[in-house]
């Protein structure tokens, strides 16, 4: 995987741009909450180790993982789905898709991520979850369908930092035979799935 300077130096001013907007903010629900760099690129590299080429992304907020995503998509002729509910920050996000010229890999989708994953039928290689953790729960029956069983991962982002409020999440998934997991001390907690029939 190829990760040129001027993508690192965009993505590290933009990273900057979004803590700093986040710092000034006192109500949780108006800051962006990206994932931390370190977690952005591990994701990357997992889609360029697998070869993903189908990619969900539930949470785009303004896109920092996004581009990360779709930077590493682009490289392996894939395509990234992402879903965001605020129209604005999908807004931001896809002004920096252009600005890095990858809009061409990446599919918006506004509105409840849960209308979403109730109607498709598609499997995905890779999936990431990033959005608020009181639906997790109720997504699950969607998205052990969504996660093709020959490799597909599923990597939810936040689980060491709520560990309280993703807890009833990943017993559910713990519990189930068919899957695998393992949690991962990266940036604020990444929890890796797999299906087990792989």
């Amino acid at each position: 995987m190829h990760i040129s300077r001027s993508f690192q130096h965009y993505m590290q001013a933009l990273y900057q741009n979004f803590t700093a907007f986040d710092a000034q903010q006192t109500d949780r629900i108006q800051r962006y909450r990206n994932v931390e760099p370190e977690s952005a690129l591990f994701l990357a590299m997992q889609i360029h180790i697998q070869q993903s080429k189908e990619i969900l992304e539930i949470g785009t907020s303004t896109g920092y993982s996004t581009l990360w995503l779709a930077h590493a998509v682009q490289q392996i002729q894939g395509r990234v789905t992402t879903l965001e509910i605020d129209p604005a920050r999908t807004a931001q996000a896809q002004h920096h898709a252009q600005e890095l010229g990858l809009d061409g890999v990446i599919d918006f989708w506004v509105g409840d991520a849960e209308k979403y994953l109730a109607k498709v039928t598609q499997q995905y290689d890779f999936i990431f979850l990033d959005a608020e953790r009181d639906a997790y729960v109720g997504y699950w029956a969607s998205l052990q369908k969504m996660l093709n069983p020959c490799g597909g991962v599923l990597i939810v982002d936040n689980v060491i930092s709520h560990a309280a409020q993703v807890k009833c999440f990943i017993e559910l998934i713990e519990n189930d035979p068919r899957f695998i997991s393992m949690t991962l001390p990266i940036g604020a907690g990444l929890y890796m799935v797999c299906s087990q029939s792989f």
